[in-house]
């Protein structure tokens, strides 16, 4: 019965957006597009609801598997689309409405390096258009090996949200960018800004919730009486928690300065680069004890529950920089599993090069 039903809703949600599409593609007809940027255009529309109710079909049974083959008919069907949109943005540079669908599918299709260069030619034409500075700063993030928020990706966030305040895509990942910065009070204040934009009790405004209870926590903020977000809070302690003790090795000791700052961290042991969980601390506070959880996820969705084992390093930066940079002073502690429960032994005793 629910299959019907959500099979229904998308038949219905596919019918409204052809309505209102058609004329369109009408329009642009006559303005001399060709015919497979628009069935580009209806196959990105169409295939939004419907990847909802196949969403729901895949996790609901397995029997969804046989569908795919025709899944892959569609796939083949949006490659040549594609092909059709490269060919007409070659003869047509200046279509700005171009680049953007083919931007836009290029993330959707998981190629963000294709997709930043797309919103680029977009920022070249219209250099104020902020779902262009948006998506090319997202698209950044995802082809960056650590998907970090940084350089030109930040500023183009910054000019979005200034230009339009209620953008929420903007302020999202302005917020994700300032966390990843340790500048974790002005991203609780920037998530608060979004936060009345969104429906609440919806699963969106509670991630949002979670995330500036987070920033406050390691701003040190005391939470508000009244947070409804502090809920998560148990869930969180529920979570693994590695107890990582760090020393470092007697002859690299004259190598340590003032003002050196010590990152505690833990990374996928497959995986991107980027930490699941990180603590900053004064490098003068060695030997050092953490607790890694994943309340110091530098991103969402990223965290130590998502993973089953972990590598494990500290690093004395020079520069303050979450990034390894020659000089700094390093060590690790390898593989672990994050349910174990005995403290890690981590120990700072090579030179990063």
């Amino acid at each position: 019965m629910k299959t019907a039903f959500y099979l229904a809703a998308a038949a219905m949600i596919v019918l409204a957006l052809a309505l209102l599409l058609l004329p369109l593609l009408r329009h642009g007809r006559r303005q001399g597009r060709p015919r497979g940027v628009f069935a580009l255009t209806l196959l990105i529309a169409l295939l939004l609801p419907l990847s909802a109710a196949g969403l729901y079909l895949v996790v609901g049974t397995p029997a969804a598997l046989d569908g795919v083959s025709a899944q892959n008919q569609a796939t083949i069907s949006i490659d040549q689309a594609l092909a059709e949109l490269r060919t007409h943005l070659a003869s047509h540079p200046d279509d700005q409405q171009g680049w953007l669908l083919l931007a836009q599918t290029a993330m959707a299709m998981q190629q963000p390096d294709q997709a930043r260069d797309a919103y680029g030619r977009v920022l070249k034409l219209a250099p104020g258009n902020t779902l262009a500075m948006v998506g090319w700063a997202e698209a950044d993030s995802m082809a960056s090996p650590d998907h970090r928020i940084q350089g030109r990706a930040r500023a183009l966030l910054e000019q979005a949200v200034k230009r339009e305040p209620d953008n929420q895509r903007g302020l999202w990942l302005l917020g994700i960018s300032q966390f990843q910065d340790g500048q974790y009070a002005d991203a609780a204040a920037t998530w608060r800004l979004l936060q009345p934009q969104l429906d609440p009790g919806s699963k969106v405004a509670q991630a949002v919730s979670q995330q500036i209870a987070m920033a406050d926590a390691r701003a040190g903020v005391a939470p508000a009486a009244a947070a409804s977000a502090a809920e998560p809070a148990p869930a969180a302690a529920k979570g693994p928690a590695l107890t990582v003790k760090v020393s470092l090795a007697p002859r690299l000791k004259d190598k340590l300065a003032a003002g050196d700052t010590l990152f505690v961290y833990a990374r996928a042991a497959h995986g991107p680069p980027m930490p699941l969980a990180v603590a900053r601390l004064d490098a003068s506070r060695l030997p050092a004890t953490v607790v890694l959880t994943d309340a110091m996820s530098m991103m969402p969705g990223m965290k130590l529950s998502s993973v089953r084992r972990v590598f494990v390093g500290a690093r004395i930066s020079k520069s303050g920089q979450a990034l390894p940079q020659p000089g700094d002073l390093e060590g690790d502690a390898g593989v672990v599993d994050i349910r174990g429960k005995a403290p890690i032994e981590v120990d700072i005793d090579r030179i990063h090069g």
